[in-house]
Protein backbone atom coordinates (compact mmCIF):
# COMPACT_ATOMS: atom_id res chain seq x y z
CA UNK A 1 0.00 0.00 0.00
CA UNK A 2 1.52 3.09 -0.93
CA UNK A 3 1.87 6.31 1.40
CA UNK A 4 -0.99 8.17 -0.13
CA UNK A 5 -3.38 4.86 -0.21
CA UNK A 6 -2.47 5.02 3.16
CA UNK A 7 -3.39 8.41 4.18
CA UNK A 8 -6.88 7.84 2.07
CA UNK A 9 -7.67 4.86 4.26
CA UNK A 10 -6.97 7.13 7.13
CA UNK A 11 -8.67 9.54 5.96
CA UNK A 12 -11.64 7.27 5.62
CA UNK A 13 -11.91 6.34 9.00
CA UNK A 14 -11.62 9.55 10.85
CA UNK A 15 -14.86 10.47 8.20
CA UNK A 16 -16.56 7.41 9.71
CA UNK A 17 -15.67 8.35 13.32
CA UNK A 18 -17.28 12.53 12.78
CA UNK A 19 -20.64 11.12 11.79
CA UNK A 20 -20.45 8.83 14.78
CA UNK A 21 -19.32 11.59 16.87
CA UNK A 22 -22.75 14.04 14.81
CA UNK A 23 -25.06 11.26 16.22
CA UNK A 24 -23.69 11.17 19.29
CA UNK A 25 -23.85 15.02 19.45
CA UNK A 26 -26.90 15.28 17.67
CA UNK A 27 -29.00 12.48 19.19
CA UNK A 28 -28.24 13.30 22.84
CA UNK A 29 -30.11 16.33 23.12
CA UNK A 30 -34.05 15.10 24.63
CA UNK A 31 -35.23 15.94 27.92
CA UNK A 32 -34.07 13.46 30.49
CA UNK A 33 -30.83 12.46 28.51
CA UNK A 34 -28.01 11.96 30.46
CA UNK A 35 -25.47 13.51 27.59
CA UNK A 36 -27.66 16.79 27.20
CA UNK A 37 -25.76 20.12 26.83
CA UNK A 38 -25.84 21.51 30.91
CA UNK A 39 -26.58 25.19 30.47
CA UNK A 40 -25.45 27.70 33.41
CA UNK A 41 -28.12 30.21 35.11
CA UNK A 42 -27.25 32.74 32.22
CA UNK A 43 -28.41 30.43 29.96
CA UNK A 44 -30.75 28.43 31.83
CA UNK A 45 -32.87 30.36 34.19
CA UNK A 46 -32.11 29.99 37.92
CA UNK A 47 -31.77 31.34 40.95
CA UNK A 48 -28.22 31.92 42.71
CA UNK A 49 -27.69 32.30 46.36
CA UNK A 50 -24.60 33.30 48.54
CA UNK A 51 -24.56 32.71 52.00
CA UNK A 52 -21.84 33.69 55.13
CA UNK A 53 -20.56 30.65 56.83
CA UNK A 54 -19.74 31.47 60.60
CA UNK A 55 -16.66 29.79 61.43
CA UNK A 56 -15.88 31.22 64.74
CA UNK A 57 -17.44 28.61 66.58
CA UNK A 58 -15.59 26.01 64.74
CA UNK A 59 -12.73 24.84 67.41
CA UNK A 60 -11.28 21.90 65.06
CA UNK A 61 -10.43 21.89 61.55
CA UNK A 62 -12.20 25.05 59.93
CA UNK A 63 -11.74 23.28 56.42
CA UNK A 64 -12.94 20.65 56.85
CA UNK A 65 -16.13 21.81 58.58
CA UNK A 66 -16.31 23.90 55.39
CA UNK A 67 -16.91 21.00 53.37
CA UNK A 68 -18.99 19.45 55.88
CA UNK A 69 -20.90 22.22 54.64
CA UNK A 70 -20.56 22.21 51.32
CA UNK A 71 -21.80 18.30 51.62
CA UNK A 72 -24.67 18.43 53.11
CA UNK A 73 -26.03 21.42 51.63
CA UNK A 74 -25.59 19.50 48.11
CA UNK A 75 -27.50 16.47 49.68
CA UNK A 76 -30.21 18.80 50.98
CA UNK A 77 -30.81 20.45 47.31
CA UNK A 78 -30.21 17.07 45.81
CA UNK A 79 -33.38 15.38 48.39
CA UNK A 80 -35.78 18.35 47.39
CA UNK A 81 -35.26 17.26 43.57
CA UNK A 82 -33.53 20.42 42.33
CA UNK A 83 -32.33 19.45 39.36
CA UNK A 84 -28.69 20.07 38.35
CA UNK A 85 -27.18 22.34 41.55
CA UNK A 86 -23.69 23.70 42.01
CA UNK A 87 -23.12 24.26 45.67
CA UNK A 88 -19.12 25.40 46.17
CA UNK A 89 -17.34 27.07 48.78
CA UNK A 90 -15.76 31.07 48.18
CA UNK A 91 -14.40 33.32 49.61
CA UNK A 92 -14.97 37.32 49.59
CA UNK A 93 -12.60 39.75 48.46
CA UNK A 94 -10.15 40.42 50.32
CA UNK A 95 -10.52 44.43 48.85
CA UNK A 96 -13.95 44.77 51.34
CA UNK A 97 -11.28 43.78 54.66
CA UNK A 98 -10.77 40.46 56.20
CA UNK A 99 -11.67 37.42 54.09
CA UNK A 100 -15.21 35.74 54.67
CA UNK A 101 -16.00 31.85 54.00
CA UNK A 102 -19.02 32.15 51.48
CA UNK A 103 -21.13 29.09 50.27
CA UNK A 104 -22.41 30.04 46.48
CA UNK A 105 -25.69 27.50 45.70
CA UNK A 106 -26.70 28.12 41.61
CA UNK A 107 -29.84 26.03 41.24
CA UNK A 108 -31.06 26.03 37.37
CA UNK A 109 -34.70 26.16 36.70
CA UNK A 110 -35.26 27.85 40.07
CA UNK A 111 -36.82 31.31 39.20
CA UNK A 112 -38.90 32.27 42.70
CA UNK A 113 -35.89 33.24 45.29
CA UNK A 114 -38.21 32.15 48.04
CA UNK A 115 -39.06 28.79 46.65
CA UNK A 116 -34.99 28.49 46.21
CA UNK A 117 -35.02 29.11 50.24
CA UNK A 118 -37.80 26.45 50.87
CA UNK A 119 -35.75 24.31 48.57
CA UNK A 120 -33.15 24.36 50.95
CA UNK A 121 -34.98 24.00 53.89
CA UNK A 122 -34.57 25.16 57.57
CA UNK A 123 -30.81 25.14 58.16
CA UNK A 124 -30.60 23.76 61.84
CA UNK A 125 -27.61 24.12 63.85
CA UNK A 126 -27.19 21.64 66.61
CA UNK A 127 -24.45 22.33 69.34
CA UNK A 128 -23.50 21.19 72.51
CA UNK A 129 -22.28 23.29 75.12
CA UNK A 130 -21.69 23.10 78.72
CA UNK A 131 -22.88 25.59 81.73
CA UNK A 132 -19.23 27.98 83.09
CA UNK A 133 -19.11 28.00 87.11
CA UNK A 134 -18.82 31.81 85.72
CA UNK A 135 -20.03 33.74 82.79
CA UNK A 136 -17.48 33.66 79.90
CA UNK A 137 -16.67 36.15 77.30
CA UNK A 138 -16.62 34.82 73.99
CA UNK A 139 -16.34 36.94 70.45
CA UNK A 140 -17.51 39.62 72.83
CA UNK A 141 -20.44 38.58 73.84
CA UNK A 142 -21.31 37.35 77.78
CA UNK A 143 -22.47 34.10 78.18
CA UNK A 144 -22.79 31.49 80.65
CA UNK A 145 -22.06 28.53 78.36
CA UNK A 146 -18.62 27.07 76.69
CA UNK A 147 -18.44 25.01 73.49
CA UNK A 148 -17.16 21.79 73.64
CA UNK A 149 -17.15 21.12 69.92
CA UNK A 150 -20.07 18.69 69.09
CA UNK A 151 -21.88 20.12 66.94
CA UNK A 152 -24.60 18.90 63.93
CA UNK A 153 -21.47 17.93 61.70
CA UNK A 154 -21.25 14.64 63.65
CA UNK A 155 -24.39 13.53 63.52
CA UNK A 156 -25.47 10.82 61.57
CA UNK A 157 -29.15 9.99 62.07
CA UNK A 158 -32.16 10.73 64.38
CA UNK A 159 -35.78 9.51 64.50
CA UNK A 160 -38.46 11.11 66.30
CA UNK A 161 -39.86 8.87 69.26
CA UNK A 162 -42.39 9.75 72.49
CA UNK A 163 -41.30 9.72 76.00
CA UNK A 164 -43.59 6.68 76.81
CA UNK A 165 -41.57 4.42 74.81
CA UNK A 166 -37.93 5.24 76.57
CA UNK A 167 -37.01 6.17 80.23
CA UNK A 168 -40.26 4.51 81.22
CA UNK A 169 -41.66 8.42 80.92
CA UNK A 170 -45.77 8.62 81.37
CA UNK A 171 -46.19 12.25 79.50
CA UNK A 172 -46.38 10.65 75.95
CA UNK A 173 -44.54 13.90 74.75
CA UNK A 174 -42.35 14.04 71.76
CA UNK A 175 -38.51 13.52 72.28
CA UNK A 176 -35.93 14.16 69.53
CA UNK A 177 -32.84 10.92 69.53
CA UNK A 178 -29.78 11.34 68.47
CA UNK A 179 -27.40 9.03 66.82
CA UNK A 180 -23.56 10.53 66.25
CA UNK A 181 -20.77 9.16 64.24
CA UNK A 182 -17.99 6.79 65.51
CA UNK A 183 -16.03 10.34 66.04
CA UNK A 184 -18.97 11.74 67.39
CA UNK A 185 -19.72 8.85 69.74
CA UNK A 186 -15.80 9.14 71.32
CA UNK A 187 -16.39 12.84 71.69
CA UNK A 188 -19.37 12.65 73.27
CA UNK A 189 -18.56 9.99 76.09
CA UNK A 190 -15.49 11.78 76.70
CA UNK A 191 -17.50 14.98 77.18
CA UNK A 192 -19.83 13.48 79.48
CA UNK A 193 -17.34 11.22 81.62
CA UNK A 194 -15.30 14.71 82.68
CA UNK A 195 -18.13 16.80 83.09
CA UNK A 196 -19.98 14.77 85.20
CA UNK A 197 -23.00 16.55 87.61
CA UNK A 198 -22.66 19.77 84.72
CA UNK A 199 -25.55 20.81 83.16
CA UNK A 200 -24.84 20.07 79.44
CA UNK A 201 -27.42 22.49 76.83
CA UNK A 202 -28.87 21.50 73.41
CA UNK A 203 -28.70 24.46 71.39
CA UNK A 204 -30.91 24.62 68.33
CA UNK A 205 -30.51 27.15 65.80
CA UNK A 206 -28.94 29.51 69.08
CA UNK A 207 -31.54 28.88 71.53
CA UNK A 208 -31.31 26.60 74.13
CA UNK A 209 -33.94 23.51 73.80
CA UNK A 210 -32.70 21.49 76.84
CA UNK A 211 -30.32 21.79 79.28
CA UNK A 212 -29.98 18.28 81.08
CA UNK A 213 -27.24 17.62 84.06
CA UNK A 214 -24.61 14.58 82.98
CA UNK A 215 -25.49 12.23 85.85
CA UNK A 216 -22.59 9.19 84.35
CA UNK A 217 -20.69 9.03 81.41
CA UNK A 218 -22.83 8.29 78.07
CA UNK A 219 -21.45 5.81 75.43
CA UNK A 220 -23.12 4.01 72.75
CA UNK A 221 -23.10 7.82 70.91
CA UNK A 222 -26.97 8.38 71.46
CA UNK A 223 -28.76 11.51 72.76
CA UNK A 224 -31.86 13.11 73.16
CA UNK A 225 -33.57 16.36 72.32
CA UNK A 226 -36.86 17.14 74.72
CA UNK A 227 -38.47 20.40 74.79
CA UNK A 228 -41.84 22.66 73.88
CA UNK A 229 -42.40 21.11 70.60
CA UNK A 230 -45.23 19.06 69.00
CA UNK A 231 -45.30 15.87 67.34
CA UNK A 232 -45.33 17.35 63.77
CA UNK A 233 -42.32 19.89 64.74
CA UNK A 234 -40.77 16.70 66.28
CA UNK A 235 -41.11 15.03 63.06
CA UNK A 236 -39.96 18.41 60.86
CA UNK A 237 -37.04 18.67 63.09
CA UNK A 238 -36.10 15.10 62.57
CA UNK A 239 -36.33 15.56 58.85
CA UNK A 240 -34.30 18.54 58.70
CA UNK A 241 -31.36 17.04 61.10
CA UNK A 242 -31.60 13.80 58.75
CA UNK A 243 -31.33 15.75 55.47
CA UNK A 244 -28.06 17.23 57.10
CA UNK A 245 -27.69 19.19 60.35
CA UNK A 246 -25.39 22.07 59.36
CA UNK A 247 -21.83 21.91 60.96
CA UNK A 248 -21.42 25.55 60.94
CA UNK A 249 -23.83 28.39 60.90
CA UNK A 250 -24.90 30.54 57.47
CA UNK A 251 -26.62 33.76 56.74
CA UNK A 252 -28.62 34.27 53.31
CA UNK A 253 -26.11 37.51 52.28
CA UNK A 254 -27.33 37.99 48.53
CA UNK A 255 -30.28 36.23 46.02
CA UNK A 256 -30.20 36.99 42.20
CA UNK A 257 -32.76 35.48 39.97
CA UNK A 258 -32.47 34.95 35.82
CA UNK A 259 -35.44 34.05 34.28
CA UNK A 260 -36.12 31.46 31.55
CA UNK A 261 -36.99 33.64 28.80
CA UNK A 262 -34.02 35.72 29.49
CA UNK A 263 -32.13 32.85 29.44
CA UNK A 264 -33.07 31.48 26.64
CA UNK A 265 -32.13 34.54 24.66
CA UNK A 266 -28.55 34.51 25.90
CA UNK A 267 -28.54 30.88 24.77
CA UNK A 268 -29.74 31.90 21.25
CA UNK A 269 -27.71 35.09 21.12
CA UNK A 270 -24.51 32.67 21.69
CA UNK A 271 -25.38 30.07 18.91
CA UNK A 272 -25.88 32.39 16.69
CA UNK A 273 -22.56 34.05 17.06
CA UNK A 274 -21.16 31.00 16.79
CA UNK A 275 -23.22 29.73 13.63
CA UNK A 276 -22.49 33.32 12.41
CA UNK A 277 -18.57 33.23 13.36
CA UNK A 278 -18.15 29.78 11.94
CA UNK A 279 -19.53 30.56 8.69
CA UNK A 280 -17.17 33.67 7.95
CA UNK A 281 -13.92 32.03 9.16
CA UNK A 282 -15.05 28.99 6.75
CA UNK A 283 -15.88 31.06 4.03
CA UNK A 284 -12.77 33.04 4.33
CA UNK A 285 -10.76 30.03 4.20
CA UNK A 286 -12.39 28.54 1.51
CA UNK A 287 -12.42 32.12 -0.47
CA UNK A 288 -8.53 32.38 0.22
CA UNK A 289 -7.17 29.13 0.08
CA UNK A 290 -9.76 27.19 -2.15
CA UNK A 291 -9.01 23.62 -1.76
CA UNK A 292 -6.92 23.73 1.31
CA UNK A 293 -9.60 25.82 2.37
CA UNK A 294 -12.25 23.78 2.12
CA UNK A 295 -9.98 20.83 4.12
CA UNK A 296 -9.79 23.37 6.79
CA UNK A 297 -13.49 23.65 6.68
CA UNK A 298 -14.03 20.45 7.17
CA UNK A 299 -11.01 19.38 9.91
CA UNK A 300 -12.83 22.79 11.47
CA UNK A 301 -16.46 20.47 11.46
CA UNK A 302 -14.38 18.10 13.32
CA UNK A 303 -12.89 20.28 15.83
CA UNK A 304 -16.44 21.39 16.43
CA UNK A 305 -17.90 17.78 16.52
CA UNK A 306 -15.12 17.27 19.10
CA UNK A 307 -15.68 19.89 20.92
CA UNK A 308 -19.08 19.48 21.51
CA UNK A 309 -19.62 16.53 22.53
CA UNK A 310 -16.53 16.63 25.24
CA UNK A 311 -18.90 18.83 26.41
CA UNK A 312 -21.73 16.75 26.96
CA UNK A 313 -19.81 13.74 27.74
CA UNK A 314 -17.19 15.19 30.29
CA UNK A 315 -20.06 16.78 31.18
CA UNK A 316 -19.55 20.69 30.95
CA UNK A 317 -22.38 23.70 31.88
CA UNK A 318 -22.20 25.86 29.05
CA UNK A 319 -22.29 29.38 30.15
CA UNK A 320 -22.49 32.80 28.29
CA UNK A 321 -18.55 32.91 28.71
CA UNK A 322 -17.84 29.61 27.85
CA UNK A 323 -19.71 30.33 24.33
CA UNK A 324 -17.52 33.49 24.12
CA UNK A 325 -14.59 30.51 25.32
CA UNK A 326 -16.28 28.10 22.30
CA UNK A 327 -15.99 30.93 19.48
CA UNK A 328 -12.49 32.36 20.68
CA UNK A 329 -10.83 28.62 20.28
CA UNK A 330 -12.35 28.46 16.98
CA UNK A 331 -10.26 31.51 15.35
CA UNK A 332 -7.18 29.74 17.35
CA UNK A 333 -8.08 26.52 15.28
CA UNK A 334 -7.83 28.56 11.87
CA UNK A 335 -4.58 30.55 12.67
CA UNK A 336 -2.56 26.98 13.24
CA UNK A 337 -4.40 25.97 9.76
CA UNK A 338 -3.33 29.53 7.91
CA UNK A 339 0.30 28.93 9.38
CA UNK A 340 0.69 25.56 7.90
CA UNK A 341 -0.96 26.50 4.69
CA UNK A 342 1.57 29.73 4.48
CA UNK A 343 4.56 27.36 5.05
CA UNK A 344 3.06 25.03 2.14
CA UNK A 345 3.03 28.27 0.07
CA UNK A 346 6.66 29.02 0.42
CA UNK A 347 7.21 25.27 -0.26
CA UNK A 348 5.50 25.56 -3.66
CA UNK A 349 7.31 28.68 -4.51
CA UNK A 350 10.50 27.09 -4.35
CA UNK A 351 9.27 24.14 -6.36
CA UNK A 352 8.68 21.45 -4.14
CA UNK A 353 5.91 19.35 -5.11
CA UNK A 354 2.51 19.31 -3.30
CA UNK A 355 3.21 16.21 -1.17
CA UNK A 356 6.60 17.75 -0.48
CA UNK A 357 5.83 20.79 0.27
CA UNK A 358 2.96 19.76 2.75
CA UNK A 359 5.41 17.41 4.86
CA UNK A 360 7.93 20.24 4.65
CA UNK A 361 5.03 22.91 5.75
CA UNK A 362 3.67 20.84 8.75
CA UNK A 363 7.45 20.76 9.65
CA UNK A 364 7.84 24.49 10.37
CA UNK A 365 4.27 25.36 11.49
CA UNK A 366 4.58 22.97 14.15
CA UNK A 367 7.11 25.01 16.43
CA UNK A 368 4.94 28.19 16.12
CA UNK A 369 1.35 25.80 16.39
CA UNK A 370 3.09 24.42 19.76
CA UNK A 371 4.29 27.03 21.26
CA UNK A 372 1.13 29.25 20.54
CA UNK A 373 -1.23 26.14 21.67
CA UNK A 374 1.13 26.03 24.91
CA UNK A 375 0.93 29.78 26.08
CA UNK A 376 -2.73 29.59 25.52
CA UNK A 377 -3.54 26.28 27.62
CA UNK A 378 -1.09 27.55 30.60
CA UNK A 379 -3.39 30.76 30.35
CA UNK A 380 -6.71 28.66 30.46
CA UNK A 381 -5.41 26.77 33.35
CA UNK A 382 -4.34 29.71 35.26
CA UNK A 383 -7.44 31.56 34.63
CA UNK A 384 -9.81 28.19 35.73
CA UNK A 385 -7.54 28.01 39.17
CA UNK A 386 -7.74 31.44 40.20
CA UNK A 387 -10.82 32.64 38.40
CA UNK A 388 -14.59 33.22 39.88
CA UNK A 389 -17.07 30.86 38.80
CA UNK A 390 -17.83 32.70 35.58
CA UNK A 391 -14.20 33.00 34.87
CA UNK A 392 -13.67 29.14 35.13
CA UNK A 393 -16.39 28.54 32.79
CA UNK A 394 -14.99 30.48 29.89
CA UNK A 395 -11.27 29.07 31.04
CA UNK A 396 -12.93 25.48 31.12
CA UNK A 397 -14.37 25.13 27.64
CA UNK A 398 -11.69 27.63 25.60
CA UNK A 399 -9.00 25.20 27.45
CA UNK A 400 -10.98 22.51 25.76
CA UNK A 401 -10.91 23.85 22.74
CA UNK A 402 -7.41 24.60 22.34
CA UNK A 403 -6.58 21.18 22.60
CA UNK A 404 -9.49 20.06 20.51
CA UNK A 405 -7.81 22.85 17.40
CA UNK A 406 -4.51 21.74 17.74
CA UNK A 407 -5.46 18.10 17.59
CA UNK A 408 -7.55 18.89 13.87
CA UNK A 409 -4.85 21.28 12.95
CA UNK A 410 -2.12 18.95 12.85
CA UNK A 411 -3.49 15.77 12.91
CA UNK A 412 -7.07 15.99 10.83
CA UNK A 413 -5.73 18.83 8.11
CA UNK A 414 -2.73 16.87 7.55
CA UNK A 415 -4.64 13.23 6.74
CA UNK A 416 -6.58 15.11 4.68
CA UNK A 417 -4.11 16.66 2.55
CA UNK A 418 -2.10 14.38 2.05
CA UNK A 419 -4.77 11.90 0.98
CA UNK A 420 -6.12 14.28 -1.61
CA UNK A 421 -2.77 16.31 -2.69
CA UNK A 422 -1.01 14.68 -5.70
CA UNK A 423 2.63 14.83 -5.74
CA UNK A 424 2.77 17.44 -8.31
CA UNK A 425 -0.73 17.99 -10.06
CA UNK A 426 -1.88 18.92 -13.61
CA UNK A 427 -4.21 21.77 -14.70
CA UNK A 428 -7.07 21.32 -12.32
CA UNK A 429 -4.99 21.16 -9.18
CA UNK A 430 -3.69 24.61 -10.53
CA UNK A 431 -7.20 25.69 -10.72
CA UNK A 432 -8.17 24.36 -7.69
CA UNK A 433 -5.27 25.78 -5.52
CA UNK A 434 -3.86 28.61 -7.53
CA UNK A 435 -5.75 31.52 -4.90
CA UNK A 436 -4.31 30.15 -2.06
CA UNK A 437 -1.03 28.82 -3.10
CA UNK A 438 -0.57 29.60 -6.58
CA UNK A 439 0.34 26.33 -7.85
CA UNK A 440 -0.31 27.58 -11.54
CA UNK A 441 2.46 30.46 -10.64
CA UNK A 442 4.84 27.32 -9.05
CA UNK A 443 4.45 25.60 -12.19
CA UNK A 444 5.01 28.39 -14.82
CA UNK A 445 8.20 29.49 -12.60
CA UNK A 446 9.16 25.55 -12.78
CA UNK A 447 9.04 25.53 -16.01
CA UNK A 448 10.92 28.17 -17.07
Amino acid sequence: MSFRAGRILFAIVILILSGLLAWFVLSTNGEGNRFKVKLGLDLAGGTELVYRADTSGVTGDTQGALNSLRDVIDRRVNLFGVAEPLVQLEKSSAVAGAQEERLLVELPGVTDVKAAVDALGRTPVLEFKLRAPIALEINGTTTPYVPTGLTGRYLKSSELQFSSQSNGGTGNEPIVVLHFNDEGSKLFEKITSEHVGTPLAIFLDGEVISEPIIREAISGGTATISGNFTPVEGRDLVRNLNFGALPVPITLISSDSVGPSLGAEAFHAGLIASVVGFILVSLFMIIWYRLPGLIATAALVIYVLITVALIKFVPITLTASGIAGFILSIGLAVDANVLIFERMKEELRAGKGAQEAAKIGFGRAWPAIRDGHLTMIISAVILFWVGTSLVKGFALVFGFGVITSLFSAVFVSRIFLQAILPEHGGRLWRVLCSSGFNLGRVSNETKN
